[in-house]
């Protein structure tokens, strides 16, 4: 029953007919009253996992959330998709305040989204007891460890809620946490014996590229002027650089504008509206924008500077391609990146423990900017997904640099690592290899070990280079929760008793990357014209609706859903109804408006084209004028036959064809019992020679239609 009732919302809030990997069991372990952690990249569907099961159970689902501008957002989409959803945070006035917790007292409320702030304020959590509670959902709950990206203090205070309401379930979601954050994420917000859903970080449709940042600026307009009109976001480490790159970009004629945290609230507010809204290309900006972010049709992110993270960069280049369409990430690095980042966090506040964290992550960073090896593995391996085939979609694996054989070094490395017990740091792990006589090293016996010395003739800093490049593809992982040391992984072994062949990076070798050349520009076919004409007009509704509704366009309808109605062109009811992505709200308030654009074009001799369906549509565009089907088939010079079987066919189709207009109840019944008798075939002439008295074959049809539409309508 529950089955059948998640796939029916799914379709009638969402309008999808299917769920994406793994959202059907966290669906169901959430429905079972468990704890989960949730780890899915950016536009994976999370936010899925927790609306829906709080549909399905009594009571009203808490989601906290750190960003008012995507609550709201998210708020907004909800609304406009037919659900019951409020939220409370320090941007509204008390009254709204007032009027969200007298409609949560009333029960009318269905999912409640609330700041950290607001959960954690005095007196709260009393008035959350007073209600019935189905859930808790904490987005980005990487927020709440010193080894996530973004840790933020109020967010540990949730463990409080999490002890208050024991016997409800948690659960907790981010897009970007390794191992490490992961298990303090549990720990911090006493989730209890949670099930882990970890879904793979891969994003096959974003193509990964990293580049020495040398004359970035003229890089970065050549990148432009290739991309047309998609828009993209430029992440730069100050608010100065974002102003001065905005200002130079928009004087080279590029549609742009800057964000960060120094701007006032208002002007925050305008700009982040103008992108939403397509106003502006691109954005220059730093990491203060686009968390609260939800545009799915962002073609590209470039970085003019490095990250100090993995997980910030992952998390920001997941930005892009959400709608599932390619996407490219450029990474500009420098060691005066690396040494600037290092600076920030010399000079923090941040206690040493933390400090020796980032640190580590830098380091990362910093390897995985400069590496030759498979992107994507890189960063899969940071997370704790081991592979050992390469992504095909990022610069190294499109354009490898020159390899060699490293099985040797491969072995040594790992056999030194098994036979020290996983109990050292990447520079003693050397000092053993190169056969080192420190103190500290001969003190814990390691030259005793049959791998002391085994690499004396490899330098230290090619040593260095080479753990790198094992780290990087997944033959050795750092532990960042036990000091840094070295450990193997669930590769390894192939390594050490299997016989796999490792390959390593040519020391001192480097591959220009090629770029991919413009391609030439041909002519665009009719349907191309018209396709493209269909999707400007289709955006140009959005725009006016979404003004209209004080609300994003992405809210409205997303540009996947365009894709599919370009590609699909639906003419009539039913057919817009199967795009994935429209819920039933939306096509009771949008349907007639889309249609209208659609067939409108489709009707233009201007940009006529074959399409199927095109001389049904004709048919109701006359039938809606008021003709009679004598008058259309007339004017369309063919068989009256032909004109009721086009009238019966948009019937089946939900168009609103008044076919007892040519039929009455009673011919109605005397078909079905005919057609029950004649064993429910369509074959007109059996359907017949049931019948008690004659009747004309276009009312057979007819009445068929009306009872086969029935049928349909009546099923559950």
């Amino acid at each position: 029953m529950i089955t059948d009732s998640k796939y029916t919302i799914l379709k009638d809030i969402w309008g999808y007919t299917s769920f994406r990997p793994q959202q059907s069991d966290i669906i169901d372990t959430v429905l079972s009253g468990r704890d989960c952690l949730i780890i899915m990249p950016t536009g994976g569907g999370k936010s899925l996992c927790f609306q829906l099961p709080a549909l399905l159970m009594d009571g009203v689902a808490v989601v906290v959330s750190p960003l008012i501008a995507l609550m709201n957002d998210q708020v907004a989409a909800l609304k406009l998709s037919g659900v019951h959803v409020a939220a409370l945070h320090s941007n509204m006035t008390q009254r709204g305040q007032n009027e969200v917790e007298r409609d949560l007292v009333s029960g009318k409320v269905k999912l409640l989204y609330v700041s950290p702030e607001r959960i954690n304020s005095p007196g709260f959590a009393g008035f959350l007891a007073t209600l019935d509670i189905s859930l808790f959902a904490i987005d980005e709950a990487h927020c709440v460890s010193i080894w996530g990206n973004d840790f933020r203090p109020d967010y540990v205070q949730l463990n409080a809620i999490r002890d208050r309401f024991e016997h409800v379930p948690f659960i907790a979601l981010t897009a970007t946490a390794d191992a490490a954050t992961q298990n303090d994420i549990i720990k911090q917000l006493h989730l209890k014996d949670p099930k882990s859903f970890i879904a793979s970080f891969e994003r096959t449709n974003i193509t990964m590229e990293a580049r020495p940042g040398v004359r970035r600026y003229h890089q970065v307009v050549e990148f432009l002027q290739k991309q047309g009109s998609g828009s993209g976001i430029i992440y730069c480490l100050s608010r100065k650089e974002t102003e001065r790159l905005s200002e130079k970009l928009r004087l080279a004629g590029f549609n742009c504008g800057y964000y960060h945290a120094g701007m006032d609230a208002t002007s925050r507010i305008d700009v982040q509206k103008a992108f939403q809204d397509d106003q502006l290309q691109f954005i220059c900006a730093t990491i203060a924008f686009g968390m609260g972010i939800d545009k799915n049709n962002i073609r590209w992110i470039i970085h003019y500077s490095m990250p100090k993270n993995l997980e910030g960069y992952y998390q920001e280049i997941g930005r892009s391609g959400r709608d599932g369409q390619p996407a490219h990430s450029i990474l500009f690095y420098s060691w005066a990146d690396f040494t600037m980042l290092r600076g920030f966090i010399d000079v923090s506040q941040a206690d040493d423990d933390f400090k020796i964290v980032q640190y580590a992550k830098l380091e990362r960073m910093w390897e995985f900017a400069s590496a030759g090896e498979c992107r994507t593995n890189i960063i899969l391996n940071y997370f704790g997904e081991y592979r050992d085939y390469d992504c095909k979609h990022c610069d190294n694996c499109l354009y490898p640099p020159s390899k060699t054989e490293g099985t040797e070094i491969a072995q040594k490395a790992l056999s030194a690592i098994v036979r020290c017990k996983g109990e050292v740091s990447l520079n003693f792990l050397i000092d053993i290899l190169r056969g080192s006589h420190k103190a500290e090293l001969v003190e814990a016996g390691y030259d005793q070990i049959k791998t002391f010395g085994v690499g004396r003739n490899i330098s230290y800093i090619n040593w260095k280079i080479y753990l790198t490049q094992l780290i990087n593809q997944g033959l050795i992982r750092i532990d960042y929760t036990d000091h840094f040391k070295l450990k193997t992984t669930p590769l390894s072994d192939d390594v050490l008793f299997r016989g796999k062949k490792i390959q390593l990076m040519d020391i001192g070798q480097h591959v220009e990357k090629k770029t991919s050349d413009i391609p030439k520009s041909k002519p665009k076919s009719r349907t191309e014209i018209f396709e493209d004409l269909l999707m400007l007009q289709l955006k140009e509704w959005r725009k006016q609706k979404a003004a209209s509704k004080n609300v994003p366009g992405y809210v409205v309808l997303n540009d996947k859903v365009f894709h599919q109605i370009v590609k699909e062109k639906p003419l009539f009811i039913s057919d817009l109804a199967a795009i994935e992505g429209i819920g039933k709200a939306k096509m009771q308030d949008y349907a007639d408006e889309i249609l209208h654009i659609i067939r409108s074009l489709v009707l233009d001799k201007e940009y006529t084209i074959n399409i199927t369906g095109k001389t049904f549509l004709e048919t109701l565009m006359l039938y809606q004028a008021k003709m009679t089907p004598q008058q259309i088939a007339y004017r369309k010079k063919v068989t009256l036959s032909t004109i009721f079987s086009h009238l019966t066919v948009l019937y089946g189709k939900s168009e609103n064809i008044q076919l007892y207009d040519f039929v009455n109840e009673q011919e109605v019944d005397q078909v079905e019992e005919a057609w029950i008798q004649a064993g429910k075939t369509m074959h007109i002439g059996a359907i017949t020679e049931q019948l008690q008295k004659p009747m004309d074959f276009e009312k057979i049809k007819i009445a068929l239609a009306i009872i086969i539409k029935k049928l349909k309508l009546d099923k559950p």
